[in-house]
């Protein structure tokens, strides 16, 4: 649905430019282009690079001692969870978002999300494991968020890394906010 709003809006405004003689929205695709294109240049290495080393971490089995750092953690936080390989995933996961990869992390929380539906008697339904990961995952344990520093110094900042103290406090916030919510609408289903 939200695609079909896309299109119409910006056909709306291709077509109005066109029929009004207007420049501006060519002048705005083409820079636009441009624009992303620098992004990406900017920031394609920085998710290489990264996705390079959680990927070296997870051959080495670091990303598993990783894990079994945060297991007893994660398995206080779901405790229906008994896949060791979903847990492996979720910890990846984790990993990614703690550095502010959310890119990188992606791949890893789609596994732990197949990892945790193989467990799901009913499929097709969010399994408490699902929902708990992914309110974890949404709100982004973010401690240094290097997209957002590549990105702030892509765009000429000059202190790049000033994000660092407002978006621990801001992932503090929403992760145990998300965590706590959670929990009471879990505890509320069970009775």
């Amino acid at each position: 649905m939200i695609n079909i709003i896309w299109f119409l809006l910006i056909s709306i405004g291709i077509c109005y430019s066109f029929f009004t003689g207007n420049q501006e929205m060519g002048d705005i695709i083409l820079d636009s282009s441009y624009s992303a294109y620098e992004l990406i240049l900017s920031i394609g290495p920085l998710i290489v690079l990264w996705s390079g080393i959680m990927n070296i971490a997870s051959k080495s089995g670091l990303l598993r001692k990783f894990s079994n750092l945060l297991n007893p953690f994660l398995k206080k936080l779901m405790p229906s969870v008994k896949n060791p390989k979903a847990l492996e995933y979720i910890s990846s996961n984790i990993a990614a978002n703690m550095l502010g990869l959310g890119s990188v992390a992606t791949p890893a929380g789609l596994k732990a999300m197949k990892e945790l539906d193989r467990e799901n008697p009913n499929k097709g339904v969010a399994t408490e494991g699902m929902i708990t990961f992914l309110v974890l995952n949404t709100s982004g344990v973010t401690i240094i968020p290097m997209t957002v520093i590549a990105l702030r110094k892509a765009y000429g900042s000059i202190n790049p890394t000033a994000i660092i103290l407002p978006s621990i406090i801001a992932t503090t916030v929403s992760t145990i906010s998300g965590l706590t919510l959670d929990y009471f609408i879990r505890r509320r289903n069970v009775k």
